[in-house]
């Protein structure tokens, strides 16, 4: 852009781009150039002969990296004349580069042209013969010119007969003057050859057409789409010009109001945006209670249908794909699985066991302090009857594991016992206490349980009496004690159940009786509500008060 130092923009300015052409600033004209962006590579440029009479400021904006600029300029030199270029330059010559005028009047070469107009018969001036240059040679001042010969009279001469075409219909051109060969008398048009074309006058350039061309709308280039994809906006300057003296000038748009206006901006689209969608709804909670996350499939999808990088969507709109979630505060609780249907002995006593596990959120267990203290035994005594038994430890066989799956522990029975004939005698175990004494339980693993079920205890009854009911929470869990849904269903433990289904009966106090015998009587009177009748007729105030506090329970 070129703009003066006063702040009148002459090039491009007001962020607007101009056309190429002709624009005057500065003292001179200024020849705007914008290559075709697409077939050259040549950038812009102006030019202008000079000189300026005022400072100039170019911009430039760029948006890739700066190609450089190239300038060119002159400045004025002084004029050194050589004193022998001066002695020997001829009339007429330049002066340095320019015309100087003749030194002297050459009288000779006027009487000429005042012979050649009275030879034709015209006035002066009707047939103008300017030849630029005509000034004899500079001789010697001791050589004596040769005598011209006199003119003879001719019958043809020189006419103009009219005019060239106008080279613009509007807005000041330019034409010249025709000039034909003609008999002097009958002005009949002849060959130029009878005519001496030494003496055809020069044709000098004439202004035609003075009046201004008619204001129009100069459409400039759109500008780049706003957006590299969707829908976005371009804009084009739409200037009112005019055109006089080959020069196209920017003027008030009052001008142009005869003329529907262009637009100015419009919308444009090079492609369609890739866009996000959101293929899956939210999935569930990763924690039955407390914090967790959920998630969702989140894709790029291209205008097309298919799923590309996410890079081709805009990553400051891509809708979030995790969150967290709030299931709320996790109960610490102790869950247990039912008691094994095997005592851990054949014979005597033995264990039945059960599995107790702590949980809270992600099911994971804790220390026993997790849940308080009050764990729930994990063993209960069994037993099968008597067994018989030498001095000398005696182990039975190992019971069945003690659960059909999962970890589970087995049982011997380890007797001191005294074989007799026969038969053997079960000792105290201090007889046999010199003796190493055999394991009695270990560890034993069948199969993988997968999943089962675990229950808490039983709450309390929500009433005493009159039928209440009772809850406990029940869950599914894998082996490694997480949350499943393996479990079969038709196993689920109970998670509610009735209690206290007998009727509810005020307790006797042996105390409580009427000392009068006209005791409906306060009661009919609601005198029961007085501290001397309640205890007076005690009996009858508290079978009363039961029942009307049974009339509001069953409400």
């Amino acid at each position: 852009a070129l703009r003066s130092r006063s702040g009148r923009s002459i090039i491009n300015g007001n962020w607007a781009i101009d056309r190429p052409g002709r624009y005057e600033g500065g003292g001179t004209m200024f020849t705007y150039k914008r290559p075709n962006e697409i077939s050259s590579t040549a950038g812009e440029s102006f030019l202008a002969d000079g000189p300026t009479n005022e400072v100039l400021d170019v911009y430039m904006i760029h948006q890739q990296p700066n190609p450089g600029i190239h300038y060119e300029y002159i400045i004025p030199g002084d004029n050194v004349i050589s004193p022998q270029l001066l002695a020997h330059r001829r009339p007429g010559e330049p002066l340095n580069g320019q015309l100087g005028m003749p030194e002297s009047t050459n009288h000779e070469d006027e009487d000429l042209h005042r012979e050649a107009d009275t030879l034709t018969g015209q006035s002066a001036g009707t047939f103008p013969v300017i030849q630029p240059g005509r000034f004899p040679s500079h001789q010697p001042e001791n050589q004596v010119p040769a005598v011209q010969p006199p003119r003879q009279n001719r019958e043809h001469n020189w006419k103009q007969i009219g005019k060239t075409e106008c080279t613009t219909t509007c807005g000041k051109g330019s034409q010249y003057p025709v000039f034909h060969c003609v008999n002097r008398i009958t002005h009949e048009e002849v060959s130029e050859s009878y005519c001496d074309s030494s003496t055809k006058p020069i044709p000098e350039e004439e202004a035609c057409n003075l009046f201004p061309c008619p204001a129009f709308w100069d459409i400039g280039e759109w500008s780049e789409c706003s957006k590299t994809c969707g829908l976005g906006m371009q804009h084009r300057q739409i200037l009112c010009r005019q055109m006089y003296a080959n020069r196209t000038l920017t003027v008030q748009q009052y001008r142009c109001h005869h003329l529907e206006k262009p637009e100015t901006t419009s919308t444009c689209q090079l492609k369609i945006c890739s866009e996000w969608q959101i293929r899956t709804e939210w999935t569930s909670c990763s924690v039955p209670c407390g914090v967790g996350q959920r998630t969702r499939d989140v894709k790029c999808v291209s205008n097309l249908g298919d799923i590309v990088d996410d890079e081709e969507c805009n990553m400051k709109l891509r809708p979030s794909d995790i969150e967290n979630c709030d299931m709320g505060p996790c109960a610490k609780s102790w869950f247990l699985t039912e008691w094994s249907d095997r005592c851990s002995a054949e014979c005597g006593d033995g264990v039945r066991t059960r599995s107790v596990v702590c949980m809270t959120n992600h099911v994971s267990s804790l220390p026993l302090e997790g849940c308080g203290n009050n764990r729930p035994s994990e063993t209960t005594p069994c037993n099968n009857g008597p067994c018989a038994g030498k001095v000398e430890w005696f182990a039975g066989g190992w019971t069945q594991c003690s659960t059909e799956c999962g970890s589970g522990t087995q049982q011997r029975e380890v007797i001191c016992v005294r074989k007799t004939d026969g038969n053997f005698d079960v000792l105290n175990p201090y007889e046999c206490s010199y003796l190493e004494k055999p394991p009695s339980q270990q560890s034993c693993y069948l199969k993988p349980c997968g999943s089962k079920w675990l229950h808490t205890e039983w709450s309390t009854c929500s009433k005493s009496c009159e039928g209440g009911f009772r809850v406990r929470e029940v869950r599914c869990l894998s082996d490694d004690m997480t949350a499943s849904t393996r479990c079969d269903p038709q196993l689920k433990p109970e998670e509610k159940e009735p209690c206290n289904t007998q009727d509810c009966t005020p307790e006797i106090d042996e105390n409580c009786k009427d000392k009068y015998y006209n005791c409906n009587v306060v009661v009919q009177a609601r005198l029961c509500v007085y501290t001397y009748y309640k205890t007076a007729c005690c009996a009858s105030c508290t079978r009363v008060a039961n029942r009307q506090s049974g009339f509001l329970g069953r409400r």
